[in-house]
């Protein structure tokens, strides 16, 4: 097992990007990131809007509190600026198993190289230093964007929860379901190797995921 305690705050560094646990003097930053193509607008998303980010905020780091969430901000290394956040979330300590979700960026860094690192950073931390057995990714299934960003990742679609969770309208979603094992870590590690060295000298894909 791993030395690495499970769910304890990290930093994670790239190329591109830096992972940075959230924190509450963020939510500045939080809010001029989201205003970028006015994310909130998905209606099959739940992006907060810019004037609901303090209470975004506090609400994650209680979840962090309770161990359930690890929420990280993405900040790029170039310039220094928040482009969005990502977390782990859903957690079952006993099987070591977490979700990658509630992650958004700014538009102008969608499809570039931001999203696939930050989540090789992720998938890495999970698999390599808490020896994780799977890690979910799950997304509405009107979300096309972010249901072809999960499979470039290397995920498998593991199924559809049929009305899995009713939203602000009254709707209700349909979650699909992807997943990667630990036993397919290898080979999602090598192709996004691969994916991020491209991205290197052209720019990569990202998206919201």
């Amino acid at each position: 097992m791993s030395a690495v305690p499970f769910l304890a705050p990290v930093v994670l560094e790239g190329r591109h990007v830096r992972l940075e646990p959230m924190e509450a003097t963020h939510a500045q930053e939080l809010a001029q990131a989201v205003r970028d193509g006015e994310l909130w607008k998905l209606w099959y998303t739940s992006v907060p809007r810019p004037e609901a980010i303090d209470e975004h905020v506090t609400l994650m780091l209680k979840r962090r509190e309770q161990r359930t969430f690890l929420p990280f901000v993405v900040r790029l290394r170039e310039t220094g600026e928040v482009v969005g956040q990502t977390t782990f979330c859903n957690v079952d300590h006993d099987n070591r198993r977490v979700e990658i979700g509630y992650t958004w960026y700014s538009q102008r860094v969608q499809r570039t190289a931001v999203n696939t690192e930050a989540k090789y950073l992720l998938l890495g931390h999970a698999f390599d230093a808490w020896q994780c057995i799977a890690v979910e990714f799950r997304t509405n299934w009107f979300n096309e964007r972010s249901r072809a960003a999960i499979a470039r990742l290397g995920a498998k679609q593991d199924g559809v929860l049929r009305n899995h969770q009713r939203l602000p309208d009254g709707s209700f979603r349909d979650t699909v379901v992807f997943s990667i094992i630990q036993s397919e870590w290898s080979a999602v590690k090598n192709n996004l190797d691969y994916r991020l060295g491209i991205a290197g000298s052209q720019r990569g894909d990202g998206g919201r995921g």
